[in-house]
C-alpha cells in the first residue's frame, strides 16, 4: 500500500522560509515540492498541526469557516459602466470580524450603484455598503455594522496566498447556483492561468495570473473563498467554464494589500499605464527577440519562472501611447527586474502619478522608457447622468480596453426615453449633442442645461462596436417626463449623491413654418389632391402602462377637420394615451400633437395641434362618401408605402367580416364587435384611404394589433367603414362633450345550423330566411368584459342574440344603434329558452388612465379595461402594471397583480395606497432605537434577567415595543394575480433610490399629462 503524504508537507531537509523564495516571488506558479513518501503514522510538522495526517478532516475547518460566510443578494440600482440594472446572488466571507469587512469580487461588488444585504448562516440578514472595488481585478470589499448581528457570534477567515500550491486540496464553500450554501471540493491544478475572458463589453480581469482548479462552480458562487484544511483562505472564487468543470480563483495578493488600506479607511493606490501584459513562455518570447544572455539572466535569477511579460496591447492617448508598443518585453522598472505581474505592479501601485523607467527589449534592442503612472481611479468613473430615463457615464478603462477606445467619452449605459428617440443605444458613444462638442460628462451636462422640454436637435454619436461610423439622429428633448440630474458616488455612506439640475430654458422649441407638397405625376392625381390630409405621426412612450410591451410606434394619420384643428389616426400608431405626440406635415414641419380621446372599442384615436405652427402650409380635411363599401364594390387605394412614398392602386373588396383579436399577454387593448374591410391584394403601406372615384373617403385602411398563440405580437391591415368615425368627428366639430356607451360583452357570430342545436326554433330561422339579410348567421356572447358591471348582470357567456330593440341582429354592423342608448331591449336564447332582456349600456372612458403612480420601482394604476376581461372575480385594489429593472418591486412583485393590502391594511385605489405607505414610512422615520437587546450584547446580569425560565413556553408580549426594527427596513404586500393567486411578499423600502412619484392627466400641459412628486 501506497504510502499518503499532503501537498503542504515540505521534506524535513528544506523549510519554508523566505530564503528559499526568489526576490518578489511568494508562491510557485506550477510547482509543488517535491515530498518524499512518509510512513502512515508520520505527523505533521509543528507550524501546521500536531495532529496525525490520517486522522485530519474537514469537519472542523468548515463548521468554523461557514460562520464567516455570507449570501449577498444585490441589486444594480441603474445601469452603468459594464453593469446594466437588475438583481443578483452572490457569495462573501468575513475577513475583519470586528469592522465588518466582507471580501467577494469586484463583479459582485459592482462599479454601479447597488442595493446589498448579507444573509448569515445563520439567516441573519444585515445591511452592506460598497467601500471598494478595484478598477481592474476582480475582487472589492462590502461592510456592515457588526452591531446588528443579534443572535451569532462572527467568524473571519485569514486570508493566505502563499498557502497557494499546485496539488493542493481545497474547498470552495458558498451559495452555488442559487443554493444558500454549497461545498464543492477540488484539487488546484495551475497558478499561472491567463485570466478568464468574459466577452468583449463585459467585466474582464487582466494584468494577474489566476489559479485554476477542477471544481463545478455556477452562478452564485462568485466571492466564495477557496480554502485549505487549515481553514485560511488561499484564493477567491472569481468564474468558471461553461463547457468543462474548471474553476477559476483570483491570488489573494493583492487582495491582502488593499484590505491593510481599508481597514485604516484610506484609499487603496493604484497606478495604471493603460497597457495590457501578459505572461509568455520563454520560447514564445524568443520569438520576439528576446536575446541569449538576456534569457540567461532571467532564468539564474528567478529559477522557478517559465517565462517574462510583454506589452500585449495599449490604449490611444494612454500614460504609454507612443511609449510603448505591442510585442515589447519588459525586463525590468526602476532598475529591479520583473519576472511577473505581482512584481511590476507592486512598483506601479506605488509610484501614482510619479515617473518609472521601463527596461524593456524591442526586438534585439535593450532601451529604457520613462513612463508616468497614472492613477487608476481616475480613468474610473464615479458619476452619471440621469436625464430622460436614460444614464450615461465616461467611458471607464474597463470598456475602453474591450474596444481600444481612448478613456472618458460620454457613454451610454441606458438609452431610456429620450436617447432611445434617437436610436443612441446602450454602448453608444454621444460625440455632440446640438452640435456642441461632449468630450466629457460636465460638456454633456451643460449641453443638455441649454436645451428647452420638447426640444428637437441632432446628436451625433458612435456604436462602441462600430466605432469608425458615426450616426446624425434627430434627438427629442424631454424635460417634463423624467428627472435631470447628477450622481457621484459617496464611498464614506456607500451611496450615490443626487444633484438636481436646474429646469430647462423657458423658450418655446417651435416656432411657424409653412412647407408645400411636392407635384406628382399626372398619373396619381387622386392622390395629389388627397396628400395633402395625410400626416405622419410619431409616438414615444416614456413607461410601460396599460399593456405595453414596446416604446415606440409610428403611422400614418389623416386630417379630419381643420377648425378646429383634427386628425385622426389607429390604436396601433397611438395605443395608449400617455406618451408624446410628433405630427409631420408634408415630410417636412414636425410639432407636438395633444391627444383628444381614443375610442374605447372602434379602432381610432382623435389627436388636435396647434395650427399657427404649420403657417400657410395647404393642408385639408379628407371628405367622407356616403356610400358604404360592401363585398365585390370597386374602390381606389391611396396610401403611404413603408419607404414614405406614395402608395396609389385601384383595387376591389374581397369580403366585409369580423375583425378577430386574441387577449393578449399582458393585456391591452384589443379590436372586438366591429366589421372589417378587405381588398383583393395586400399592399405594403403604413396606412392610406379606400375612395371613390372622386376621392371622398369610404373607409380607412388601419393597423389592428393582436398576438398569436404562442404570445409573440402581429398585426393586419384592414379598413374601417367611414360610417363608423363620421358621427364622432361631426360631434368633435360642434364642441359636444365626448361621451362613449357600449356593451361589456364580446360578441362573434355563429351559424345557423349550431343555433339550432342550441335550441333556435323554426319559426326564428324562418324570419332570417325571409328578412333579405346576406347573412344568415346570429351573435352570441363570446365573452363578459368586466364581471363586475351591470351587463354581466344580465346576459351570461353562450346567450344567442336574436333581435335588438325588435330588429333581428344577424351581423355586427346591426349592434352599431346600441352604442346611442342607456339601455336596449334584447330577445336572447339561453339553454334553449328564449327570453326578454334589458341591457344597460357601460359608460366608457375616452382617456381610460389618467393616473399612473411610481412607488419603489413599481407602476401602479387603477386597472383598465382590458385587465378586467381577464379576470373573473375582480379585486379590489390597485393593479401593478410593469416593475423597473434592479428596483426594489422587481425582487418581489410581478407585472398584472393586485395590491390589495399594506402592512395588514387594505387598500381601494391609489389615494389608499399613498395613505398607507405614507404612513408606514412616516412610523419608521420615527422609529428610536430600539429596546430590544440582542443575546450577543447582553450582559451577564442582563441574560440572567431576560432569559426566560423555560423553553417549552410560549413567548408573549410584554410590551409592545413601537421601535422593534426586526422587520429590517421591508413592507408586507399582500397581492392577488388574475388567476386569483394569492401572495404575501415583502419589499425592502428605498427612498434614496426609489423616491415616490405620479404622472396627471392635465389638459394644460402640451403632452397632457404633467409629473408630480408625492
Amino acid at each position: 500500500m501506497d504510502d499518503l503524504q499532503h501537498p503542504l508537507v515540505v521534506s524535513s531537509d528544506v523549510k519554508p522560509s523566505r530564503d528559499n523564495i526568489t526576490e518578489g516571488r511568494v508562491r510557485s506558479k506550477s510547482v509543488a515540492y517535491t515530498v518524499p513518501r512518509r510512513p502512515m503514522d508520520y505527523t505533521i510538522p509543528a507550524f501546521e498541526t500536531g495532529v496525525p495526517f490520517k486522522a485530519r478532516s474537514w469537519e472542523p475547518t468548515l463548521e468554523k469557516a461557514i460562520r464567516a460566510i455570507v449570501s449577498i443578494k444585490a441589486s444594480h440600482v441603474r445601469s452603468f459602466d459594464t453593469e446594466t440594472s437588475g438583481g443578483y446572488t452572490a457569495t462573501g466571507f468575513i475577513v475583519d470580524a470586528a469592522r465588518g469587512i466582507i471580501l467577494t469580487n469586484r463583479h459582485v461588488v459592482s462599479p454601479a450603484p447597488i442595493v446589498a444585504q448579507a444573509v448569515l448562516t445563520n439567516y441573519e440578514e444585515v445591511d452592506l455598503k460598497p467601500v471598494y472595488r478595484d478598477p481592474v481585478h476582480d475582487f472589492g470589499f462590502m461592510q456592515f455594522d457588526p452591531s446588528r448581528v443579534k443572535f451569532m457570534e462572527l467568524e473571519e477567515i485569514q486570508l493566505s496566498p502563499e498557502r497557494a500550491k499546485v496539488g493542493l486540496d481545497i474547498r470552495v464553500v458558498g451559495n452555488d447556483a442559487g443554493e444558500k450554501l454549497s461545498i464543492l471540493a477540488g484539487t488546484l491544478a495551475r497558478l499561472d492561468r491567463r485570466a478568464p475572458e468574459y466577452g468583449i463589453g463585459e467585466y474582464n480581469d487582466f494584468n494577474t495570473f489566476y489559479l485554476q482548479a477542477a471544481s463545478g462552480t455556477s452562478g452564485g458562487s462568485s466571492g466564495s473563498p477557496v480554502l485549505d484544511i487549515d481553514g485560511h483562505a488561499v484564493a477567491l472564487n472569481a468564474g468558471g467554464a461553461s463547457r468543462a468543470s474548471s474553476s477559476y480563483y483570483l491570488p489573494l495578493d493583492r487582495v491582502q494589500r488593499a484590505l491593510g488600506y481599508v481597514q485604516q479607511s484610506q484609499q487603496v493606490p493604484r497606478g495604471t499605464l493603460q497597457t495590457e501584459f501578459e505572461y509568455l513562455p520563454y520560447n514564445e518570447v524568443r520569438r520576439l527577440g528576446l536575446k541569449a544572455h538576456i534569457e540567461e539572466k532571467v532564468r539564474n535569477k528567478f529559477p522557478e519562472e517559465t517565462g517574462m511579460l510583454v506589452v500585449r496591447s495599449l490604449l490611444p492617448k494612454g500614460p504609454a501611447d507612443n511609449l510603448l508598443v505591442p510585442g515589447d518585453i519588459i525586463i525590468g522598472c526602476n532598475g529591479k527586474m520583473v519576472p511577473h505581474f505581482i512584481a511590476l505592479f507592486s512598483i506601479l501601485d506605488d509610484a501614482v502619478e510619479q515617473e518609472v523607467k521601463l527596461t524593456i527589449s524591442r526586438g534585439k534592442k535593450i532601451q529604457e522608457v520613462t513612463v508616468t503612472v497614472q492613477d487608476l481611479h481616475s480613468i474610473t468613473p464615479n458619476r452619471f447622468v440621469e436625464i430622460g430615463g436614460g444614464v450615461v457615464n465616461e467611458l471607464s478603462y474597463q470598456l475602453a480596453k474591450s474596444y481600444t477606445q481612448p478613456t472618458g467619452g460620454v457613454y451610454v449605459a441606458t438609452s431610456g426615453h429620450m436617447l432611445a428617440s434617437a436610436s443612441t443605444w446602450r454602448k453608444s458613444i454621444i460625440v455632440s449633442v446640438n452640435n456642441i462638442p461632449t468630450p466629457n460628462l460636465d460638456a454633456f451636462i451643460d449641453a443638455m442645461k441649454s436645451l428647452p422640454d420638447g426640444a428637437r436637435v441632432p446628436i451625433r454619436f458612435y456604436a462602441l462596436h462600430k466605432a469608425y461610423k458615426d450616426k446624425v439622429m434627430i434627438m427629442q428633448v424631454d424635460r417634463h417626463w423624467h428627472k435631470f440630474r447628477v450622481a457621484e458616488r459617496n464611498d464614506l455612506t456607500g451611496l450615490w449623491d443626487f444633484t438636481e439640475m436646474p429646469p430647462p430654458p423657458k423658450i418655446s422649441p417651435y416656432s411657424p413654418s409653412t412647407a408645400n407638397f411636392p407635384p406628382l405625376d399626372s398619373s396619381l392625381a387622386l392622390a395629389e389632391k388627397l396628400m395633402p390630409s395625410f400626416v405622419a405621426i410619431d409616438f414615444y412612450l416614456p413607461y410601460l402602462v396599460d399593456g405595453m410591451k414596446a416604446t415606440q410606434f409610428y403611422g400614418t394619420g389623416y386630417i379630419v377637420s381643420e377648425n378646429p384643428p383634427l386628425i385622426l389616426c389607429d390604436r396601433d400608431t397611438i395605443p395608449i394615451g400617455l406618451g408624446d405626440i410628433f405630427i409631420t406635415f408634408a415630410n417636412s414641419i414636425i410639432i407636438p400633437g395633444r391627444l383628444l380621446f381614443l375610442h374605447p372599442y372602434y379602432n381610432y384615436v382623435m389627436v388636435t395641434y396647434d395650427p399657427s405652427l404649420i403657417g400657410n402650409t395647404p393642408v385639408k380635411p379628407i371628405e367622407f362618401s356616403s356610400v358604404e363599401l360592401n363585398q365585390g364594390d370597386s374602390c381606389h387605394f391611396i396610401g403611404i408605402g413603408n419607404d414614405q412614398t406614395v402608395v396609389m392602386k385601384k383595387t376591389s373588396i374581397s369580403s366585409v367580416s369580423n375583425i378577430g383579436t386574441r387577449e393578449c399577454s399582458p393585456p391591452r387593448w384589443r379590436a372586438m364587435n366591429v366589421e372589417g374591410i378587405k381588398i383583393d391584394e395586400s399592399l405594403n403601406s403604413q396606412g392610406g384611404l379606400l375612395t371613390d372615384d372622386e376621392g371622398k373617403v369610404q373607409a380607412l385602411w388601419v393597423s389592428y394589433s393582436s398576438q398569436n398563440e404562442k404570445g409573440k405580437d402581429t398585426s393586419f391591415m384592414s379598413g374601417i367603414s367611414s360610417c363608423l368615425v363620421q358621427p364622432t368627428i361631426e360631434k368633435t366639430i360642434r364642441g359636444e362633450k365626448m361621451t362613449f356607451k357600449g356593451l361589456d360583452a364580446e360578441l362573434w357570430t355563429m351559424r345557423i345550423a349550431a343555433a339550432r342545436t342550441l335550441g333556435l326554433s323554426d319559426a326564428w330561422v324562418e324570419k332570417i330566411e325571409k328578412s333579405g339579410s346576406t347573412r344568415h348567421t346570429l351573435l352570441y356572447v363570446l365573452n363578459i368584459l368586466d364581471e363586475r358591471s351591470e351587463c354581466a348582470k344580465v346576459l351570461n357567456v353562450g346567450d344567442v342574440i336574436l333581435s335588438v330593440n325588435n330588429n333581428l341582429v344577424t351581423r355586427m354592423s346591426d349592434m352599431l344603434l346600441v352604442h346611442e342608448h342607456d339601455t336596449v331591449d334584447m330577445m336572447v336564447l339561453r339553454n334553449g329558452k328564449e327570453m326578454e332582456v334589458t341591457v344597460p349600456m357601460g359608460d366608457l372612458s375616452g382617456f381610460e388612465t389618467t393616473r399612473v403612480m411610481g412607488w419603489q420601482g413599481a407602476l401602479i394604476q387603477q386597472p383598465y379595461k382590458s385587465v378586467l376581461e381577464q379576470v373573473r372575480n375582480v379585486p379590489a385594489g390597485v393593479y401593478v402594471s410593469c416593475t423597473l429593472y434592479g428596483s426594489p418591486a422587481s425582487n418581489v412583485l410581478r407585472p398584472g397583480v393586485w395590491i390589495v393590502e399594506v402592512q395588514g391594511k387594505p387598500v381601494s385605489d391609489l389615494d389608499s395606497f399613498l395613505e398607507v405607505v405614507h404612513e408606514h414610512e412616516a412610523q419608521t422615520s420615527r422609529r428610536r432605537r430600539s429596546s430590544y437587546i440582542p443575546p450577543v450584547q447582553r450582559t451577564k446580569e442582563e441574560q440572567a434577567r431576560l432569559d426566560p425560565t423555560s423553553d417549552d413556553e410560549l413567548p408573549q408580549d410584554i410590551d409592545d415595543d413601537e421601535d422593534d426594527d426586526n422587520d429590517e427596513g421591508y413592507i408586507r404586500i399582500k397581492t392577488i394575480s388574475r388567476n386569483e393567486t394569492v401572495r404575501v411578499v415583502a419589499v425592502k423600502v428605498d427612498l434614496h433610490y426609489w423616491d415616490s412619484w405620479q404622472l396627471v392627466h392635465d389638459e394644460s400641459a402640451v403632452c397632457g399629462w404633467v409629473s408630480r412628486e408625492v
